[in-house]
């Protein structure tokens, strides 16, 4: 395995009685990366971060994090990474700086490297106002800052988090997304979110999950391309009898007969627009780019291009398409497709432990 793979899991499976939540997935993410890791409720999504985190065991496959195996090495994963899981387990009667402190203490951090750490953080998270404040008197937006902190507090090469802007402002959003993109590229960082535009704003590459299997993993744009829908195009090109005397501008009528001549062009429909120019929609379902080639076509043909471009597919559309099976089966009651009594008993298992952070929370704080 090469050095620069953070983390790697090959054929990592995790059953609940006979519900199988994570199934026989494999993925790497390198050094300097940004992955968004994306899926429908109970995908498999939270429980794949707390067996790379060591909360869970898998129940076979192989987890390696840093290096180190999930089960030889467990207390080195630990140290490699942070972790903020959906809702931080915070000790709700310390002020934040304690809870800094002591976070600090089980990451066997001095005193120099804890304050110099400190203010970073709290400058990154936007603690400066509440450091004296108890924990159980914060927004639950100031608490999940209070979470990311204790997640950067030893400064990890890895960084797993789960649904870390769900309780911020759209102001604090922006700003976390910004550090992500800063801070991924000397870290590695695995974010979950069901927000599909954080993704497209902060990671360059995605991985999609659905019924614990994964169904797309590659750069945001090859994902969109994964869509059978339709793509369109839009191209501008200069009428005859307008601009330069000297230019070869042809008429609306051949304009429109030489682009339904393109390989792939499924239809051509005139769009209005700018009295200069002839404007037109095209569709396909060809997955291959069609730019280059409409480009050659028109330089070819001696025309003025004045625009072309190709509308781009939005990733919560490929989403749907992708993960659509899990809606509808969750929709489903009775009939053919009903779970068996067992397996839904094996499935509500699993997610009654996926919540167990929650509750183990609602415990400290009593």
């Amino acid at each position: 395995m090469s050095t620069d793979v953070m983390i790697y899991a090959n054929d990592l499976s995790k059953s609940f009685g006979s519900f199988r939540a994570v199934d026989k997935i494999s993925f790497e993410v390198r050094r300097g990366e940004v992955v968004g890791f994306l899926g429908p409720n109970g995908a498999g999504k939270s429980t794949t971060m707390r067996i790379l985190t060591c909360f869970i065991a898998p129940t076979s496959g192989t987890v390696r994090v840093k290096g180190f195996d999930v089960f030889d090495s467990s207390i080195d994963v630990r140290r490699s990474l942070g972790y903020l899981p959906q809702r931080a387990p915070l000790y709700l009667e310390m002020s934040v700086l304690e809870y800094l402190r002591f976070c600090a203490d089980l990451r066997h951090l001095d005193n120099g490297t804890f304050n110099k750490r400190a203010r970073s953080v709290v400058e990154v998270c936007g603690l400066a106002q509440v450091l004296g404040k108890e924990i159980r008197y914060l927004s639950h937006g100031y608490r999940q800052r209070v979470g990311l902190a204790q997640a950067l507090i030893h400064d990890p090469p890895i960084l797993i988090l789960d649904e870390p802007t769900s309780d911020l402002d759209p102001n604090e959003k922006t700003e976390f997304l910004e550090y992500l993109k800063q801070i991924g590229k000397e870290r590695t960082v695995l974010l979950s979110t069901h927000n599909l535009a954080e993704v497209e704003a902060a990671c360059a590459r995605a991985i999609i999950v659905s019924r614990g299997r994964i169904v797309a993993d590659g750069a945001i744009e090859e994902i969109r391309a994964k869509s059978g829908k339709v793509r369109r195009y839009t191209i501008s090109i200069l009428e005859a009898g307008v601009g330069d005397a000297n230019a070869k501008a042809p008429k609306p009528t051949e304009i429109e007969a030489t682009l339904r001549g393109v390989p792939g062009v499924k239809t051509v429909s005139i769009v209005p627009g700018e009295d200069k120019s002839a404007t037109y929609e095209l569709t396909t379902e060809r997955s291959v780019d069609l730019r280059p080639e409409l480009f050659r076509l028109i330089v070819d043909k001696g025309w003025v291009l004045l625009e072309l471009h190709r509308d781009t597919q939005k990733l919560e559309d490929v989403f749907r398409d992708l993960t659509i099976g899990d809606e509808r089966r969750n929709r489903v009651v009775g009939g053919k497709d009903a779970p068996k009594s067992a397996r839904a008993k094996a499935a509500a298992a699993a997610e009654a432990d996926e919540e167990d952070d929650e509750e183990e929370d609602e415990e400290s704080s009593k």
